[in-house]
């Protein structure tokens, strides 16, 4: 069984995240963010969940580094990947907090089988201002210029939205992606 974690940063929608991983039969557990990272050595997967504040991160920025795994970035968990490379976050020019049309720009396994245009629900201040150098631009939408991004080399991605929530279509997809590349 494929065993992917969730880093609970605070945000509302951790819980969710963690059930739908437990839905698709995936080992899963919701973990504090100051878990060590040696303890996680035998993941499959991580999840850096959303939160309020980018402050409040706790090891989130350590496991980037200290682990060798897929790792999948929700709202928060996106800002911390960005910055942690060298890419900038700031307060977005329109507060997310509705429905939002989400343009893909380029092929990419985490979004096997999703049409280029889909709609997703969004809920954050601050996005992705300039991504990190070499880091592959995969999502925009009306409102944000980075709703999806990859790391140019190891199977990292952050996305803005929430594809745990019942609002956002081909969330369930976007989850069974990330778990196949888990596999690998």
């Amino acid at each position: 069984m494929v065993k992917i974690y969730v880093v609970y940063n605070y945000g509302q929608y951790n819980h969710l995240i963690h059930r739908t991983l437990r839905d698709l039969d995936v080992e899963s557990k919701l973990i504090p963010n100051d878990t060590p990272a040696s303890e996680l050595k035998d993941l499959d997967g991580l999840v850096l969940g959303g939160g309020p504040t980018i402050e409040r991160a706790g090891n989130s920025f350590l496991y980037l580094d200290e682990l060798d795994i897929p790792i999948l970035g929700i709202c928060l968990g996106l800002h911390i990947i960005a910055e942690h490379f060298g890419g900038e976050v700031k307060k977005g020019d329109v507060g997310e907090y509705s429905e939002v049309s989400i343009h893909l720009l380029k092929d990419d396994e985490l979004f096997d089988g999703i049409p280029e245009v889909f709609n997703v629900w969004a809920s954050h201040a601050d996005e992705v201002k300039r991504i990190p150098e070499g880091f592959v631009h995969l999502a925009k939408s009306e409102v944000c210029e980075y709703e999806a991004i990859k790391h140019p080399q190891r199977p990292v991605y952050g996305v803005q939205w929430h594809p745990e929530v019942y609002h956002s279509e081909y969330g369930e997809e976007i989850y069974k992606n990330f778990i196949e590349i888990c596999k690998r």
